[in-house]
């Protein structure tokens, strides 16, 4: 943005129409986004813009950019941490298997603590 914001800036002042330090920097601050606003606000309460340089400005939006994306980032990731796998469940309704895993976890346990006293 800036670097088109300079292009139109320069191709200006060659037709003779210039601009001062302070009205720049309420141009590039009047075109963000409603998501810089309250940057946009601080800047206005903590910076005098008549006097604030071009420079420090993009210096300072450019850092806010900068964490705007490392928390977009770090969000992303918790996103992806917090992802929950849902298995299907089905219903057996032959009681035959029941009996079958029943006798089959009886022996497991048994053979577990045969194992165990063996030990």
């Amino acid at each position: 943005m800036f670097s088109r914001f300079t292009n139109i800036i320069n191709a200006l002042q060659a037709l003779d129409k210039t601009y001062s330090n302070s009205e720049l920097v309420r141009k590039i601050l009047r075109c963000l986004r409603k998501s810089w606003m309250p940057k946009v606000t601080a800047i206005e309460e903590a910076k005098n813009l008549i006097i604030l340089p071009l420079e420090d400005l993009l210096g300072s939006l450019m850092t806010h950019e900068l964490s705007m994306q490392k928390k977009d980032d770090d969000e992303e990731k918790e996103k992806k941490k917090k992802k929950m796998v849902a298995l299907k469940s089905s219903l057996i309704e032959n009681s035959e298997d029941d009996d079958d895993n029943e006798e089959l976890a009886l022996i497991t346990r048994k053979f577990k603590k045969f194992l165990a006293s063996k030990k």
